[in-house]
């Protein structure tokens, strides 16, 4: 990965579109020192590239629930916890350098051996350590970038120290928009309005840049600082002496550079810059930073952390800490206690969300990509513990297995219920490894205990799916990710009772998945992209009164959704805007943008379309013919023949289609639109037909010695080639072989036609299958049919041919060498600025960018609601979460309440309560509704309903979803 031709698109495509290539080939050239190899160490280890790993202690029984590298054959082995973790980290990525230290670490060893690396993470270390380390790291020129992490029972923090002046090339990480413009005024300032009332999403200080401006040209090229005026317009300085604005025009954000300063940890101690996570406790980041350097300094002095009955003690040392604070501080007595009692514990789901969050603040620290955290991040999980404060100590105590950890948080009680969850899990992705991890360490479902954890996954493993979907390796490709993960979770918990399916949760699966398969669930988990998959499950978790965790990630941006019954909303109760459509006329003849001509190539891949017309083909063809020979008109029949008309049969027969296809979509089109509406076309009103968004296109002549030309033709005859099964060699794809091919292929003239080409933006694509044609056209259609059985063409053989399908991660199918060359030859021949073929990747295969940091932090916080679930906890203590990494920012919030709506005083129906009336073959409308009246009155359920409003109608069932 030294260059970008290093760098494995297969494997880090996804990652890629986070964090682009720069910020990749910055990180393949930096190392990373990482200490700890404990629950939150492990959790960071997976992200960084090229690695030290420390650690001195040996592996514990302990270690079995906290750290998911750890087996059992390690503990009983006593091997060294980094010698354990050494061999399973390095197989996670070849690319990764991995080595191990296991020297002690403590105020008297020489720090001079941390100049070799770019950046130093350290866990588990104690405070006055981590503070001599960062002074060190600070000192240096340039910085050792310094991160400190720790997680104490249910709280956390981050520290990061990046030097006195870290700069950040791209603080957001959000791909500037493109604009049209509708005018720009002549004044001081000069006012930029957008077309059509879209909102810029400028900030005052932001500068911008011009393109294709006609008039006020003076703007081209020219970067200018903003005055956000409204959402939909903005001053750029004076344009008072500029020629007038005539049309057109786009601007851009442009990305500036900031620089970030950061102090030492030293100096952070007593004036810390916070980032507040949950603001229904605007106070809870400075507690914790209080109470954390009490522990801090509990274990200096104890050497241990502290356990239920030392409360008292920490509570002094707190109040001892907030006099060194230079703000002050209203000591929480009770979360004090709550964190003096489960200090020594560990939940795992919490380490996985602050290992992710850290392992971000390392690939900010190895690559200026982000704005960094300044400089504390405290993260608590003080709800899961509050409802069992009142429990006995011998709850919290230790049975000597690999749940110690988790029970000096939760207590045994709670234990045992996940240990009897039966849990429904869709999807084995990147979040569902994550969950299926977590779920292993904390003994979600295990077998002893007749719980459950029943997975289903149709898809199989991708290599592009190894970066971040961590419990597959490169010999698991092609095999299904269901399976894998099970047996996979099975290694980090053999305690486990795991059932994995190959399914697709829909309705065609509701036998298998039925109300009573749903009915001994205790909760449902959704791990999937797809939103209406997510709807559906949803519904079906709505219908039989289950709780449903939901959770999503893009990029570096994520989100949770707690949903219980009776208590919150559903993820059907909100939706998202639709997608935006791209107009029809647009695509087919006026594109304004990349993403209009990417779009018009992945389109002319119709490989679904083409399955339909091979259908017909190889099945009706003969049947065809005799039909239409009877005086019937087929609808398809035309294409189906003119697609037969026009099969190749050999190579050489598809390069010559390929080159045909170059002049019809570059040269031709061309032509035809400006012979239909010349440059000086003008509308109704008077103004250009051809102005902004409208581009007017330029012919293109073929140029083999052009490379994109080239690369279209022997990309479009690949396809042909794989659909009508013609073989052909890599020597027929030199160049030399392709020239001489295409010298011999003679090249129709254009003709002007006289045809209507869509302006409308309102008219929908036709169906290609109902178009209408000439009968001159259908008799020469019939004719061509007739010959080619005469002649023996059409024979089940000759007109055997493969469907194909989209593909978007096998680049040996030439399917995005088509769309990333038919898109640029459009681009150049509207003036549109092309697109590379990463970008070209992302947009035609609709490839939602992912990195294993925000998968990580999403599925640790969701890890910690299933706890409260569990524990059948009350509606104020769930939490969902939207977090954007890149800026940083989380937000806590409360889940959305249920809405209940009023009948009467007395009752009440929200979309959780269900109403079922018994009814009969002659059921009316009216004795439905003297059911629903009785069911008022005596506020009985029901248990199904069925109705009939009227003789000869057929009987309707239903379930009326709300009752009191």
């Amino acid at each position: 990965m030294a260059d970008s031709m290093d760098i494995d698109d297969s494997l880090y495509s996804r990652q890629r579109y986070v964090l682009g290539d720069s910020a990749m080939q910055q990180m393949a050239q930096s190392s990373v020192f990482l200490s700890g190899m404990g629950a939150l160490g492990v959790e960071i280890v997976i992200y960084v590239y090229a690695v030290t790993l420390h650690d001195c202690k040996r592996c514990e029984v302990w270690d079995l629930g906290t750290n998911f590298f750890i087996r059992e054959e390690d503990v009983h082995s006593q091997k060294k916890r980094v010698e354990a973790v050494h061999s399973r980290v390095a197989e996670l990525n070849p690319y990764v350098q991995v080595s191990v230290a296991t020297d002690v670490l403590d105020e008297n060893t020489d720090l001079s051996f941390l100049k070799r690396y770019q950046c130093v993470v350290l866990t588990e270390t104690k405070l006055s350590l981590q503070k001599q380390i960062d002074c060190f790291c600070h000192s240096q020129q340039p910085p050792i970038k310094f991160i400190g992490c720790d997680v104490f029972g249910i709280c956390s923090r981050v520290f990061c120290d990046f030097g006195e002046a870290f700069e950040v090339s791209d603080p957001t990480g959000e791909e500037p928009k493109e604009l049209f413009i509708q005018n720009i005024s002549q004044g001081n300032p000069g006012v930029v309005t957008c077309m059509d009332s879209r909102a810029h999403g400028l900030q005052t200080g932001q500068s911008v840049c011009f393109k294709e401006i006609n008039g006020m040209s003076e703007l081209n090229g020219s970067t200018h600082q903003v005055t956000v005026l409204s959402p939909y317009s903005f001053a750029v300085g004076d344009t008072s002496s500029f020629q007038p604005y005539a049309h057109a025009g786009i601007f851009r954000l442009v990305m500036m550079p900031k620089i970030f300063t950061f102090e030492t940890m030293e100096q952070q101690l007593s004036d810390p810059r916070l980032l507040t996570p949950d603001f229904s406790k605007p106070e809870a980041p400075l507690q914790l930073h209080t109470i954390m350097l009490a522990l801090d300094a509990f274990l200096e002095q104890h050497a241990r952390l502290p356990n239920i009955g030392f409360a008292q003690a920490l509570i002094y040392m707190v109040t001892s800490c907030c006099a060194h604070l230079q703000s002050s501080v209203c000591i929480n007595q009770e979360l004090v206690r709550s964190v003096s009692c489960c200090a020594r514990g560990c939940l795992s789901p919490l380490a996985a969300a602050v290992g992710g969050i850290a392992s971000q603040e390392v690939l900010k620290a190895l690559t200026g990509k982000f704005s960094p955290l300044q400089q504390w991040f405290y993260l608590d999980a003080i709800e899961v513990i509050q409802p069992l404060q009142s429990l006995p100590a011998e709850e919290f105590a230790p049975r000597g297995d690999r749940y110690d950890a988790l029970r000096a948080c939760i207590g045994e009680s709670l234990c045992l219920k996940l240990h009897k969850f039966q849990v429904f899990m869709v999807g084995c992705g990147a979040i569902g490894c994550e969950m299926l991890k977590n779920m292993a360490l904390m003994g979600v479902g295990l077998s002893r205990c007749s719980g459950e954890i029943c997975i289903t996954d149709p898809d199989l493993i991708e290599k592009s799916n190894l970066n971040r979907q961590f419990l597959f390796r490169p010999q698991h490709i092609r095999k299904p990710k269901s399976t894998t993960a099970a047996a996979a979770s099975l290694e980090i918990n053999p305690e486990l009772q795991i059932d994995a399916h190959l399914n697709k949760l829909c309705p065609a699966t509701e036998d298998m998945y039925s109300d009573a398969f749903f009915s001994r669930l205790n909760l449902v988990v959704t791990a999937l992209d797809n939103v209406e998959a997510r709807r559906y499950v949803d519904s079906r978790s709505v219908s039989n009164q289950k709780a449903l965790l939901d959770s999503g990630t893009m990029g570096t941006k994520g989100h949770t959704e707690i949903i219980v019954p009776y208590l919150t909303e559903s993820y059907n109760s909100h939706r998202d805007p639709p997608e935006e459509e791209i107009p029809f006329c647009t695509l087919k003849s006026f594109p304004a943008v990349i993403e209009h001509t990417i779009q018009w190539a992945r389109d002319k891949v119709s490989f679904i379309l083409l399955f339909y017309f091979i259908f017909l083909c190889t099945h009706y063809c003969c049947h065809y013919c005799h039909r239409m020979m009877a005086g019937e008109t087929m609808e398809g029949s035309f294409q189906v023949i003119k697609l037969l008309s026009r099969r190749p049969t050999q190579w050489n027969h598809c390069l010559a289609l390929a080159r045909l296809k170059f002049d019809k979509y570059f040269k031709k089109k061309a032509l035809q639109l400006l012979h239909s509406f010349p440059l000086d076309t003008r509308l109704k009103d008077g103004s250009l037909f051809w102005q902004s968004p409208k581009r007017p296109p330029s012919p293109i002549e073929f140029d083999l010695d052009d490379p994109l030309h080239f690369s279209f033709v022997v990309s479009t005859a690949r396809l042909f080639a794989g659909i009508y099964n013609i073989p052909h060699s890599e020597e027929q794809l030199s160049y030399e072989a392709v020239s001489s091919v295409l010298a011999e292929v003679e090249v129709p003239e254009y003709k002007p036609a006289e045809k209507h080409i869509e302006t409308d933006e309102t008219v929908k694509k036709p169906d290609q299958l109902k178009m209408t044609v000439s009968s001159e056209e259908e008799r020469q259609a019939i004719s061509q049919l007739q010959e080619a059985i005469i002649s023996s063409f059409v024979t089940p053989e000759r007109l055997r041919m493969t469907p194909l399908f989209f593909e978007k991660d096998d680049d040996s199918n030439g399917h995005i060498d088509f769309i990333a060359s038919a898109s640029a030859l459009r681009a150049h021949m509207y003036a549109i600025e092309a697109a590379d073929r990463l970008q070209t990747k992302r947009i035609a295969g609709k490839i939602i960018p992912a990195i294993a940091t925000s998968t990580a932090a999403v599925a640790g916080l969701v890890s910690l609601e299933l706890i409260k679930v569990a524990g059948g906890y009350g509606f104020e203590l769930f939490k969902n979460c939207f977090f954007n990494l890149a800026i940083p920012v989380m937000v806590l919030t409360e889940t959305a309440p249920v809405k209940r709506t009023q009948i009467r005083d007395d009752i009440s129906f929200s979309i959780w309560d269900r109403w079922t009336i018994f009814g009969h073959e002659d059921f009316t409308l009216s004795d439905f509704m003297n059911a629903v009246k009785v069911c008022c009155e005596h506020t009985t359920i029901f248990e199904s309903s069925s109705f009939s409003n009227s003789p000869g109608v057929k009987q309707l069932s239903f379930t009326i979803i709300e009752s009191d």
